[in-house]
């Protein structure tokens, strides 16, 4: 099946490069991640609303919200939930070592934790929930974040029918980072499901998944299914010196989270070759950049989603920033794939990695409704068609 994305001419008029207006949208009726389209809708209806400013339409993506750093951080002792019934700013208060204002920006540094409060705020009807992930500069950059909602116990999760504010926990693990009023790091879903679905698992079962995969293959080669859709890690040694990855370097300089394309990356990288025969060794809380060897394609009526940790895969990471829209792989409106990047990290121990071991798992999830607009070049996607690609911000 092929995927027709929108015509130039109606590119020429996307709303998303304005400031929401007036213009009516529709939620819809049917149930399953919202669309582009619905997240206007929210938005017109102040079920999602802004401290201080309106909702740039730049910031909806086709299935998601990047959400915006407000003027202050907090410098925090350690990460924390604020609990059933609890607050955030409850808990702040006995948290926190310092203010620190970012409206004309500010270093945050690696090893360290903070907590700023986003320009965002929500007021849900009771049917809509929603989940957060870094961005996927953000994951590139090794920069962990989550999302924290008042009266929760879990991170990266706001309840069905939820008013109240949303705050971020920033923690640079290999780079310090510049960031400022208004930066972007990490975005949301929201979700609408009727109670029954609510108990019913999110995710495309295994049998489902195939099912989807014959109709319209999602990768370029005989899937393996194992609790979701799972991608081996490319590191053949197809020719001499080939590039399989990227290692941070330690004790690099800062990066400024909006300057993209302006950094060299041998400052920040070691650019990692096949010089084991198929073979990489990871080092214990080194931080890499990989590919996988599956080409991925979502389709236009999915999301997907890679789970961050699998401990029967190995003792390792992947993938911070783990949200992929509709559309993706899907290049000049047919289903060519795209690789997904991998953010990995070892843990405790070295581990090696073989050319086609099983690294990651995707997962699948209904949109509600196919988006106005796909995940592609024509928005400014930055990483459609991708290979082995650092963040956006290096040349």
């Amino acid at each position: 099946m092929m995927f027709t994305a929108r015509s130039p001419s109606l590119f020429e008029n996307d709303p998303r490069w304005k400031v929401v207006s007036s213009t009516r949208h529709t939620l819809g009726p049917r149930t399953g991640v919202l669309p582009s389209q619905a997240l206007h809708a929210l938005i017109e209806r102040k079920e999602i609303v802004a401290d201080g400013s309106e909702i740039d339409a730049r910031q909806v993506q086709p299935a998601s919200l990047d959400l915006r750093l407000g003027p202050v951080a907090y410098r925090i002792r350690a990460s924390f939930l604020p609990g059933k019934g609890g607050t955030v700013e409850s808990k702040l208060a006995a948290m926190q070592s310092h203010v620190i204002d970012l409206t004309k920006g500010a270093v945050l540094e690696t090893e360290c934790v903070y907590l700023v409060p986003l320009m965002e705020r929500l007021d849900l009807r009771s049917t809509l929930s929603a989940t957060a992930n870094p961005k996927s500069s953000t994951g590139r950059l090794d920069v962990f974040t989550r999302l924290i909602a008042d009266g929760t116990d879990s991170f990266d999760y706001v309840p069905a029918g939820y008013k109240g504010p949303l705050y971020i926990e920033i923690s640079p693990r290999s780079f310090s980072i510049l960031v400022r009023r208004g930066s972007r790091l990490n975005q949301m879903r929201i979700l609408r499901r009727t109670t029954r679905q609510a108990r019913d698992k999110r995710f495309l079962s295994d049998a489902e998944l195939r099912a989807l995969h014959k109709e319209s293959p999602l990768v370029d080669a005989e899937p393996t299914v194992r609790d979701g859709l799972n991608l081996r890690v490319d590191l053949a040694p197809q020719s001499r010196h080939r590039l399989i990855g990227y290692k941070a370097k330690r004790y690099a300089g800062v990066v400024d989270v909006d300057n993209v394309g302006g950094y060299e990356a041998r400052k920040f990288w070691d650019e990692i070759y096949d010089d084991e025969g198929g073979r990489l060794i990871l080092d214990p809380h080194e931080f890499y950049i990989l590919a996988s060897k599956e080409a991925v394609v979502v389709p236009a009526r999915y999301a997907a989603e890679m789970a961050p940790f699998d401990p029967m895969m190995g003792e390792f990471r992947v993938h911070y920033a783990g949200f992929f829209d509709p559309g993706f792989g899907v290049i000049g409106g047919k289903p060519k794939g795209a690789r997904a990047v991998l953010e990995v990290r070892s843990l405790d121990i070295p581990f090696i990695l073989e050319d086609g071991q099983a690294i990651g798992r995707l997962l699948y999830e209904r949109l509600a409704d196919v988006p106005d607009v796909l995940y592609g070049q024509e928005l400014g996607s930055n990483y459609q068609a991708q290979g082995l690609k650092l963040s956006k911000h290096f040349k």
